[in-house]
């Protein structure tokens, strides 16, 4: 069974591909404190669906490219539209 994460998308500036930022808690191995571990993945994303601030399930599939060894699996929330419509 394939892996499958969900995360935010950081950047969508590539061409069908996406920047997912996985973020899980994880305990410290000796002092039990935890913490919060962001991670970073490249998911191929055929179709340029998802955007910037999405939160989106990637699962894994065979490597694509060097880095891209995701792809984008569903669009589970997508992010609010600024108001202004401009860059700030």
């Amino acid at each position: 069974m394939a892996k499958t994460l969900t995360g935010v998308v950081t950047s969508d500036k590539r061409d069908k591909t996406i920047t997912v930022t996985v973020t899980s808690r994880e305990s410290h191995p000796i002092y039990g404190k935890q913490y919060t571990v962001s991670r970073k993945y490249t998911a191929h994303d055929e179709a340029n669906e998802a955007h910037e601030g999405d939160t989106v399930r990637i699962r894994e599939t065979r490597p694509i490219s060097k880095t891209k060894s995701f792809t984008l699996d569903k669009i589970v929330e997508q992010a609010r539209e600024t108001l202004d419509g401009g860059d700030a």
